[in-house]
């Protein structure tokens, strides 16, 4: 339904449901708006300005390669409590000064809304088309490792503890060889076989060298309303998904082929869906692993693009068994395959099971794939009203509560992969608008992009997103890669002032990141449940502290954090807007009033 309709009864809905509609304010920095709901570009002011994205043509892309961008992370590096920034970057074929080379950033989080490079001490400086990243702390020293996906290859960064990392790719056995460059996308840490160490998914795109790759204009698929633009996907062989497990000594083994993760590398395998042959291969971007069925076990989504998404379900011996069309979350709802690229996961109706978004092409649906508890999916996006916003071509997503009503809220980053569409009267255009949805907490969503402010609003060729409350002040900030341009840095400047509660896990027997921890918060009879997870959104990673609005409630009734490895800890009557960092078998380690500058 669009936005004009919804608006202007959407206080009274609120009010029908109990939420807060009127309650002690922020000062106002924006507009009155009737969702309250407003973010702040604080992007300058942070010092983020010169952290400018490079990758491909800025006017023209020759190649799928320069079309796709990167991610970015927010994680606490040196675990002083506040969340730091890594920017991804890319590069172009042409154009790139050999003396000063693009290259990917770390910023320390000066903990008053500023954030200092410090790329260079830290030993992160490295080149090259970048694609995403995710962390986890896989050798359980106590700090959180970083990895970093390219085609080309991965690095893997181990913390040093030190403010440094060190390049361990080769002695961890992450190398990759082979005659066509791999193009590694999204990537994540998961404990599959819950032995304590997490283990590495790496997603593939698809098989692409430059030199033998075809030339805008060569092919059909090389045309966009009668546009010439460069190839593919469609034209190129999809890549084979990776999972690496980790042998607990520092090192990892390609366990690929006997997980069942790989996927054939040729289209000779194709498989015949809704009338159509569907070529073989992974297409994968976007990536999350998650206990999606409520056993236990980690399972692993990954966005397809042009081809069925994939769902890979742990088998609990080892292997997995890709089931994405079988139970509903691999295709659209006509059973037609679209271009995913990011995902999102939360319990969005908050019935105890974790639901997908993912974001698409341009000219598509999003998808939101309801959890129906019973091991199956189905796509309610427009039962949920996300369907009209079919032009823009999404990239990062997440489900998180923005505004502390204790609802999980959507938010999308835009931006269309052909600069050549701005020399067109077109639909569509290159940088495009933001999108948040509204939890109305009855299985339906708002559109409140309009009135959220200009820095949801302005166009971006925004790609990879990243949440976190970046300042401490209890609510959940947006950090966005825009390609060639600097990032944004949003900050939540929501006026509501409900409660709120963050969980920090730290695992013992389950690994330090606690990666697949579950946590349960019960205030009256509203219940709320996320997990801590690896990777996620478009090729980035957020915060690991688990983020839960309490709405007007003052405590919550009840905290159950279910460990990786089946241990299960309960906390009652906690007190609201507060941290909480809970060791495994431990409990409550300490408790933080967060506050910012």
């Amino acid at each position: 339904m669009p936005t004009s309709v919804l608006l202007p009864g959407l206080r009274e809905t609120l009010a029908l449901q109990g939420s807060p509609v009127s309650s002690t304010r922020k000062p106002r920095t924006g507009p009155e708006s009737a969702a309250d709901f407003f973010f702040t570009d604080v992007t300058a002011r942070a010092g983020l300005s010169q952290a400018n994205n490079v990758f491909g043509g800025v006017t023209r892309k020759r190649y799928l390669l320069e079309e796709i961008g990167c991610g970015l992370a927010l994680f606490d590096y040196d675990n002083d409590g506040w969340l730091d920034l890594f920017l991804v970057n890319g590069t172009r074929f042409e154009g790139v000064s050999p003396g000063h080379p693009p290259t990917n950033s770390l910023f320390r989080n000066n903990r008053d809304g500023s954030f200092t490079d410090i790329t260079e001490k830290a030993g992160l400086i490295r080149s090259g088309w970048g694609q995403g990243c995710c962390v986890g702390d896989y050798d359980n020293d106590g700090y959180d490792d970083l990895l970093v996906t390219y085609w080309g290859g991965i690095v893997l960064y181990h913390n040093n503890g030190d403010g440094t990392f060190t390049d361990v790719t080769e002695r961890a056995g992450l190398a990759q060889k082979g005659l066509i460059p791999r193009w590694n996308t999204g990537c994540c840490f998961v404990d599959y076989d819950r032995d304590g160490h997490i283990d590495l998914f790496v997603a593939n795109y698809v098989n692409f060298d430059p030199q033998t790759a075809p030339e805008p204009g060569n092919n059909q698929y090389c045309r966009y309303f009668g546009l010439s633009i460069g190839c593919g996907p469609q034209g190129l062989s999809g890549g084979s998904n990776i999972l690496y497990h980790n042998r607990g000594d520092g090192t990892f083994e390609d366990v690929s082929e006997r997980s069942g993760v790989a996927v054939p590398r040729g289209p000779a395998a194709a498989t015949f869906v809704t009338e159509q042959w569907i070529p073989a291969g992974s297409y994968g971007l976007g990536i999350c692993a998650a206990d999606f069925d409520n056993d236990g076990w980690p399972d692993i989504y990954v966005a397809s693009d042009s081809v069925p998404s994939r769902f890979y379900h742990n088998n609990q011996n080892g292997t997995f068994e890709e089931i994405g069309s079988q139970i509903g979350c691999a295709l659209n709802e006509n059973g037609v395959p679209q271009g995913g690229m990011g995902v999102g996961v939360g319990d969005y109706d908050c019935d105890g099971w974790l639901d997908i978004v993912k974001t698409n092409y341009s000219d598509q649906t999003a998808n939101l794939y309801h959890n129906n508890g019973d091991g199956t999916f189905y796509d309610a996006v427009f039962q949920a009203g996300l369907g009209a916003n079919t032009k823009y071509l999404g990239w990062g997503v997440g489900l998180f509560d923005f505004d502390n009503d204790g609802w999980v809220d959507i938010f999308m980053s835009n931006g269309h992969v052909f600069p050549e569409v701005d020399t067109r009267q077109l639909h569509v255009t290159f940088k495009q608008r933001k999108i948040l949805y509204k939890n109305l907490g009855n299985g339906r969503f708002a559109d409140v992009t309009s009135i959220s402010g200009p820095a949801v609003t302005q166009p971006r060729p925004s790609r990879g997103t990243a949440f976190g409350d970046f300042d401490n002040d209890g609510d959940v900030d947006i950090a966005v890669i825009n390609m060639n341009e600097p990032p944004s840095l949003l900050r939540n400047d929501c006026p509501l002032r409900n409660n709120w509660l963050k969980v920090k896990c730290i695992g013992t027997k389950s690994n330090r990141s606690a990666i697949g921890a579950r946590v349960r918060v019960v205030t009256g009879r509203h219940s709320q449940m996320n997990e801590v997870m690896s990777g996620s959104s478009f090729l980035s990673q957020s915060d690991f502290r688990l983020h839960f609005g309490l709405g007007r409630a003052r405590q919550a009734d009840l905290v159950e954090v279910r460990w990786p490895l089946g241990l299960v800890e309960t906390l009652k009557n906690i007190e609201a807007n507060q941290l909480l960092v809970i060791q495994e078998g431990h409990g409550i380690l300490r408790r933080e009033k967060l506050a910012y500058g």
